[in-house]
């Protein structure tokens, strides 16, 4: 299968191009540092740095847009706004624009979206027919999903990845979490009240291959583990896989004076289930909290 990938050298895509090319399918990775795509994603994997290198008389059997600048890194200026659309929405059109050019179009889109389209709703337990929510991150993942929509009206298979927060020790919100808790300087945020809507990185993969050589599947789905926590059960657990104390809080009003309204992606958790596939019968190497870290960590 050929592949065009975009986002490829980021976290989900550096093990998904591993993946795939153990598989022996041919890739294509878009990236704004093409000299950086062969060490991240592997040798002869070919780079775009920009989809303008996209002729139309190129055939991709598949597209996977995992593109997009990392969202709780920096405060939500309206600068900072509009760098995230502009490189999930305004890359997903241009993208969807390469598809209805090309002669032969792919048979599949699997685009990038998050478990943050649901807003925050508290224990409320959330699936794929939940409405979108209202704030920043609820309205970016709608429009996001809303370009890669177009694509269907090209006779384009459309999956949306509503992406839960993936542990991994390579990158991701696990890698950051780390170094504090091996210390023994482990903290819950806030009152560790906001659930987790977690899934381990070979799980994921699972799941997107899944979705990938899946004919029947379209629409949205959320890529997460059945099994939520919260704040506090997470905390609790990691320090406990790594035999350390976690008795520490990171106070409310430190993220907020910190992060401002990017705050709330800590805060506000979302409960959500991978409802579709459990229906589908997806079966998850590492359902369980505890079983995930001590996979990783081991």
């Amino acid at each position: 299968m050929r592949v065009l990938i975009t986002g490829g050298t980021g976290l989900i895509g550096r093990h998904l191009c591993a993946r795939l090319l153990s598989e022996g399918h041919t890739l294509t990775v878009l990236s704004r540092k093409p000299e950086s795509v062969a060490k991240k994603c592997g040798a002869g994997v070919r780079a775009f740095a920009s989809l303008n290198e996209w002729q139309a008389d190129e055939t991709f059997d598949a597209v996977i847009n995992l593109a997009g600048e990392p969202i709780v890194d920096k405060r939500w200026t309206d600068a900072r706004k509009k760098v995230l659309r502009d490189s999930r929405v305004a890359l997903t059109e241009e993208l969807v624009r390469r598809i209805a050019a090309a002669r032969q179009k792919p048979a599949m889109l699997l685009s990038g979206s998050a478990i943050g389209y649901y807003g925050g709703h508290h224990d409320e337990i959330l699936d794929e027919d939940s409405p979108a929510g209202n704030d920043f991150p609820a309205e970016l993942c709608k429009a996001w999903e809303d370009a890669a929509r177009a694509a269907e009206k090209l006779d384009v298979r459309v999956c949306l990845l509503r992406t839960g927060l993936i542990l991994s020790t390579d990158g991701g919100l696990l890698e950051r979490m780390l170094p504090p808790f091996k210390m023994g300087m482990g903290a819950r945020v806030g009152d560790g009240k906001q659930w987790m809507s977690w899934v381990h990185i070979d799980d994921y993969l699972t799941m997107l291959l899944r979705l990938l050589r899946d004919e029947q599947m379209r629409g949205p789905y959320n890529l997460t583990s059945p099994q939520p926590v919260t704040n506090s059960e997470f905390t609790k657990t990691l320090a406990a896989v790594l035999h350390r104390p976690a008795a520490l809080v990171a106070p409310t009003f430190v993220l907020k004076s910190t992060l401002g309204e990017a705050a709330s992606l800590l805060l506000e958790g979302q409960r959500v289930l991978p409802r579709k596939l459990e229906t589908a019968r997806q079966r998850f190497e590492y359902p369980n909290l505890t079983l995930a870290l001590q996979h990783l960590l081991a």
